[in-house]
């Protein structure tokens, strides 16, 4: 068994690499670049949904008060009638990435204490590069997209777009492995 402070090193360097890796698949590589479309008439949307002073969070529409009402000829026909959907909404404002990139380095060294969690518990000191990869890699993997595919089940994101994320997923569970398989104890 490996205690997690034994592994900070790992688990600091593995978040840092995550981090320049989903920088460079989202600022220099394009295939993100389509995961979201355009509304047609996007000014009179915007001018519609600004009128209605949305506060930021999500919303579903139409929508039901109660899984009784979800039966009524009123909602069925609303739903034929359409659209149907779901929508997020931000707060108000030029965009501003640092909130979101501090948390996504938040969510990266979270992920790195689960794999040294995971990897402390099941493997011994001078365990072997390729069983604490194949650890790792498996934990971080999950970690980074273990849920994603519910964005598409439930959600209606776009299976290609879901498969990205897995690419990505990949990409930054085999970094995570990498490092960890390098770094592990010796003893």
């Amino acid at each position: 068994m490996v205690a997690i402070t034994a592994l900070w090193l790992p688990i600091l360097l593995s978040a840092v690499l995550v981090f320049i890796a989903s920088s460079i698949i989202h600022m220099v590589l394009t295939y993100h670049r389509s995961d979201y479309g355009k509304l047609p008439n996007e000014n009179r949307v915007l001018d519609a949904l600004r009128g209605e002073n949305l506060a930021p969070g999500s919303y579903m529409f139409p929508r039901a008060a109660t899984l009784k009402d979800m039966g009524s000829p009123e909602m069925v026909e609303k739903f034929k009638r359409g659209p149907v959907g779901l929508l997020t909404m931000l707060p108000s404002g030029p965009p501003t990435m640092t909130k979101n990139l501090i948390q996504w380095f938040g969510f990266c060294l979270v992920v790195g204490v689960l794999v040294a969690y995971v990897a402390g518990r099941t493997l011994a000191p001078a365990a072997g590069y390729l069983p604490v990869f194949r650890i790792a890699g498996t934990v971080a993997f999950l970690g980074y997209v273990g849920a994603r595919a519910t964005d598409s089940i439930w959600f209606g994101q776009p299976w290609g777009t879901t498969a990205k994320h897995y690419i990505d997923g990949l990409v930054y569970g085999l970094l995570t492995a990498g490092v960890f398989g390098w770094l592990w104890p010796d003893m």
